[in-house]
């Protein structure tokens, strides 16, 4: 049977592959239903376009998402968000979006707890006060520089940082320039002190070896500059950095709700293989199936490095762009083990990072930093007395990649679980025997249902490196393509959730400006 039924196959793709639809029914293609897809959707048809968005997997949110194993929700995204208090910088934008609406946040005194083997622990609180006096408790010789570091942080606490995020740095003038600046200037001394200087760095300006380890790991990557480390802890003292109940796929349905309303489509289980291009002119898009679409304008908010390299075949670029993705620059492809628990972890810290004396061999790298997260604090993600724990690790994308495919990839997340949960029950003892389910997440698998290159998960990781370019804007257009648009995480250096958001928006606010139309936002 299977002798005759290839060659039927083969047979029938002869003759359907020319076989093509075209149609015209928008004017706005969007590539990809993640945030920045979905806000550029949202803002576009809030302006009178008619949209519509083609999405390669079958649920909206791209990287914002969770999935479902057995009675568990595993969350692969949001932390925190900013944008959650009502006034607070972003929170406007979630209210256009739909997204914050009758929604609860669960917010945290603290971010995370450090702790040595030896029993040493550094509690990172969000009130600078509380902050402030734990950690001289800990190191009174450091007094000085951890007052300078906790008065930065109370200065963050008035900072707005969707300030960076409200307009398009192409479509700013002078004026807007220089209002930026003058909102930006009480500012300038603790972003001139901190905002080159990474986690890692000011670490070593202690004096107590404890600190000198711990401190790499308050903001759970060690190149982060200290000023993001800052800001998020102004914002959860300011209670505009919590966890949306639900999780993120939930948060990323609500959006999708919002826009579905407004009037767009979402085509999902379409995965784009080529933007069609005319006269060097975007016009459209065509499936893996064969089917065209037209339209006068098209936006990727999908995988920046296959959109230029593999939808456009590489014919717009130019040095810059060759630079970008010649894989210099700092990215994150990570490692998930989830895990479903009959355990509440009432009494445990939400997030915990373990500074380990022996390192343990993950994935082929020694690791002497395990971070662990339980989602006690929301009910919606277990059954009731049970709970979700999550150990979340940077890996080398390469180490899976060579491995894809073979049967020693399976055993490989096999072993990797293994052994970081022999290492959890140490810690926390019996809770091997309440592991009701294993869910093991490698940068393959965010590559295979996101797309994103390498697995990562925020475009460009945040660093030194990569600040200025989020401070001075990366373009949003291709050299030579008219009628076509980048948007999301790989225009904007560490992504997030709102900056992906608030980068859609942006987008349409482009497109507004060039058919000199204004730009119009309401709030359902």
């Amino acid at each position: 049977m299977l002798i005759v039924f290839v060659p039927f196959l083969c047979l029938h793709s002869f003759l359907t592959k020319g076989a093509k639809k075209k149609t015209m029914d928008c004017e706005i293609i969007i590539i990809g239903a993640g945030i920045a897809g979905m806000s550029a959707g949202c803002y576009a048809q809030m302006n009178g376009y008619s949209t519509q968005i083609f999405e390669m997997h079958h649920l909206p949110g791209g990287l914002c998402t969770a999935w479902e194993r057995k009675d568990y929700i595993f969350d692969g995204c949001i932390h925190y968000l900013f944008g959650s208090g009502l006034g607070q910088p972003f929170y406007a934008m979630w209210e256009e979006l739909g997204a914050v609406q009758g929604r609860q946040f669960v917010h945290h005194d603290e971010f995370m707890r450090i702790l040595t083997e030896d029993g040493k622990c550094l509690i990172v609180y969000s009130d600078p006060d509380r902050l402030e006096d734990h950690m001289k408790s800990l190191s009174p010789a450091d007094a000085g520089l951890i007052k300078s570091f906790c008065d930065g942080v109370r200065a963050f606490t008035a900072f707005d940082l969707s300030l960076l995020q409200q307009k398009p740095k192409a479509l700013m003038t002078p004026l807007d320039w220089l209002n930026l600046g003058r909102k930006m200037m009480p500012f300038a001394l603790p972003l001139a002190q901190w905002g080159m200087l990474s986690a890692a760095s000011f670490a070593q300006r202690f004096k107590d070896p404890f600190l000198r380890r711990a401190v790499p790991q308050m903001f759970a990557w060690s190149s982060i500059p200290t000023m993001v480390g800052m800001s998020l802890l102004a914002y959860m003292h300011n209670r505009n950095a919590g966890f949306p109940v639900g999780g993120s796929l939930d948060f990323a349905r609500a959006i999708e709700k919002r826009y579905l309303e407004l009037g767009g489509q979402i085509h999902y289980n379409a995965q784009v293989e080529r933007v069609l291009v005319e006269n060097d002119r975007a016009v459209g898009v065509r499936l893996y199936d064969n089917q065209e679409y037209r339209a006068n304008r098209v936006i990727s908010a999908c995988d920046g490095r296959s959109t230029i390299f593999d939808l456009l075949g590489g014919r717009y670029l130019n040095r810059q762009l060759k630079q970008l993705y010649d894989g210099h620059l700092p990215i994150h492809s990570q490692l998930q083990i989830s895990l479903g628990v009959n355990r509440t972890f009432k009494d445990e810290p939400h997030w915990a990072t373990y500074l380990l004396d022996q390192p343990l061999l993950i994935a082929g790298e020694e690791r002497y930093e395990i971070g662990v997260k339980h989602y006690g604090f929301d009910p919606s993600l277990a059954p009731a007395g049970k709970s979700v724990v999550e150990i979340m690790l940077t890996t080398p994308y390469d180490y899976w990649q060579r491995i894809y495919g073979r049967k020693i990839y399976n055993v490989e997340q096999i072993q990797e679980s293994e052994i970081l949960i022999d290492w959890l029950e140490r810690r926390y003892p019996g809770l091997k025997d309440q592991i009701e389910y294993c869910d093991v997440a490698t940068p393959l698998s965010y590559e295979r249902y996101t797309g994103n290159w390498q697995g990562s998960s925020c475009g460009w990781l945040l660093t030194r490196d990569t600040m200025m370019m989020m401070l001075g804007g990366m373009r949003k257009t291709l050299p030579g393509l008219a009628n076509f648009y980048l948007t999301g995480q790989w225009v904007e250096p560490g992504g997030s959730v709102p900056v992906v958001a608030a980068s859609g928006r942006n987008t349409i606010q482009m497109i507004c400006r060039e058919d000199k139309r204004p730009f119009v936002a309401t709030t359902p």
